[in-house]
């Protein structure tokens, strides 16, 4: 469907690392834009100065480069409707603010923050809460009770104040989300919000509405936990007398266990990161785990990601993003939250491990050899990376994997000695390097088919000669088909591992 009146956006606020569920409600707004032919916008609202981090827009801005998801319009790519950082467009909110006190749908109040507290414990203390709602106002100190000239005198000498939303009295608020239905509230539970603050700056729903509004925003997509702005939102859009966006709700990310919203802490404590990339706090220096530095590949990450909240409505699971694009659908997003599963992050990455080629994957393996300073040499990496990666989930894991490829085992695994190193296992070693020293042709099939003929020959068993053999070349019990081991060190390395495997291990007296 193509419809370039759709225009969607994701707009963090730059307070610090993107956190995975932000990731997740980007996606969801970039799969529904480019199914639908529309625009998607990056929007930075930077409205709240005290919370303002260093670094995080940044931080935003190299996280969808790395997931490979790109804006149409926003702060990376300018556009028609910018400029695309809150910040950048305050002056323009005041005068929304002002047409809101003009049409008796907003107001000044003066209450300091002293007399709004004194209030609250006055209240407290009679076992009642206090909120600033239609109730409350009529007898505090804004707009709505004092005189025009009263209100004239304290603006003119500059006294500080705040302009409220006036909520409507006693009215049923009817809202349609796109993932949860109908929705209703009455105003009678709401309060009336700050809209504009004592340091000039819009509050976040004063300047998400007006700025959805000037850019041109048919869908917001966002996060379950602004479901109860939506009264505040809608309202905003009826005072000015707008067309309203389509709104739609995304499910939370859950924990692994337990309840509640997937936090930091639940990655801290169960051992994964929940941030896209590495973090560093400019003010703490704590480094936060990100899934770029632990090892993902993007599209294991988005692919992850994408199906944490919808479903194709088949048994598909693995998807590219272009994939995505073409199965997405609002309507199949669910309604209940997703629970984080890392185990399930893991497989995902082990497939697109195991999907790229040899190649691609020696080259990136390369870096880690070189970071342990280790020299391939005239090693075939390809080859010896296609012989192990089904058995790993990251690339740092082939080290773990293929290390004797590299490198003379430095021990010998004591469970693997006392399993596998038999009474007999010296003499037959010595008789096996005598057989490899004969073979000419060293590939894994020739060598494979002499050792056989050999075992049957001396009617050895095979088990007991092939686990001995593979604990003097590799150490303990792991690897890939031993013969292909051998092809790739070589002739001369495999005499001498066996030469000094027996001498370490040297006869077993029989028990």
């Amino acid at each position: 469907m193509e419809n370039s009146s759709v225009r969607v956006r994701f707009a963090p606020s730059p307070t610090g690392p993107l956190h995975i569920g932000g990731v997740r409600t980007a996606l969801y707004n970039y799969l529904f834009a480019k199914k639908n032919g529309g625009s998607f916008i990056l929007r930075i609202e930077d409205t709240d100065q005290n919370r303002f981090v260093p670094g995080a827009e940044a931080y935003i801005v190299e996280a969808f480069n790395w997931c490979g998801i790109e804006f149409d319009e926003g702060v990376t790519k300018g556009g028609e409707y910018g400029p695309y950082r809150q910040s950048d467009r305050k002056d323009m909110y005041r005068e929304y603010a002002d047409l809101l006190i003009q049409s008796g749908n907003a107001y000044y109040a003066f209450d300091t923050p002293e007399e709004l507290n004194d209030i609250r414990k006055q209240l407290e203390a009679e076992k009642k809460i206090f909120t600033y709602d239609a109730v409350q106002r009529t007898h505090l100190k804004n707009s709505l009770t004092l005189s025009p000239s009263e209100v004239k005198n304290l603006l003119h000498a500059g006294t500080p104040y705040v302009i409220r939303f006036k909520m409507p009295t006693d009215q049923v608020i009817v809202m349609e989300d796109e993932i949860r239905g109908r929705v209703e509230v009455n105003t009678s539970v709401l309060d009336d919000k700050i809209i504009f603050k004592s340091d000039g700056m819009p509050t976040y729903h004063l300047a998400n509405v007006v700025d959805d509004h000037l850019m041109k925003i048919s869908h917001v997509i966002r996060g379950e936990e602004w479901l109860p702005s939506l009264p505040l939102h809608v309202s905003l859009y009826d005072a000015f007398g707008w067309d309203k966006p389509k709104f739609a709700h995304l499910p939370l990310l859950l924990k692994p266990d337990g309840k509640g919203k997937l936090s930091k802490r639940d990655g801290d404590r169960l051992g994964f990161p929940v941030f896209p990339l590495q973090w560093t706090d400019p003010e703490s220096g704590e480094v936060s785990r990100g899934y770029r530095e632990d090892g993902y590949f993007p599209e294991a990450f988005i692919n992850m990601m994408a199906l944490l909240g919808w479903n194709p409505g088949d048994e598909r699971e693995f998807f590219s993003l272009a994939g995505l694009v073409e199965a997405f659908s609002i309507e199949k997003v669910g309604k209940s939250g997703s629970r984080f599963d890392q185990e399930k992050a893991k497989w995902f990455n082990h497939h697109y491990l195991v999907e790229k080629s040899n190649d691609e994957l020696a080259g990136l393996f390369l870096d880690v050899l070189k970071e342990k300073n280790i020299d391939p040499g005239q090693k075939n990496l390809s080859y010896i990376v296609g012989l192990v990666k089904e058995r790993v989930n990251f690339v740092a894991e082939l080290w773990e994997q293929s290390s004797f490829f590299f490198e003379v085992p430095a021990v010998y695994d004591p469970q693997t000695v006392k399993k596998r190193w038999k009474t007999d296992s010296f003499e037959h070693m010595k008789e096996l390097e005598v057989v490899l020293k004969q073979v000419q042709d060293f590939s894994s099939e020739n060598t494979e088919k002499v050792v056989k003929a050999w075992i049957e020959e001396k009617e050895y068993g095979m088990g007991a000669i092939m686990n001995a053999f593979r604990l003097l070349i590799v150490g303990e019990a792991k690897g890939p088909h031993l013969f292909d081991i051998i092809e790739v060190i070589g002739k001369e390395d495999t005499l001498a591992r066996i030469n000094r495997g027996v001498e370490i291990l040297g006869k077993k007296e029989a028990n």
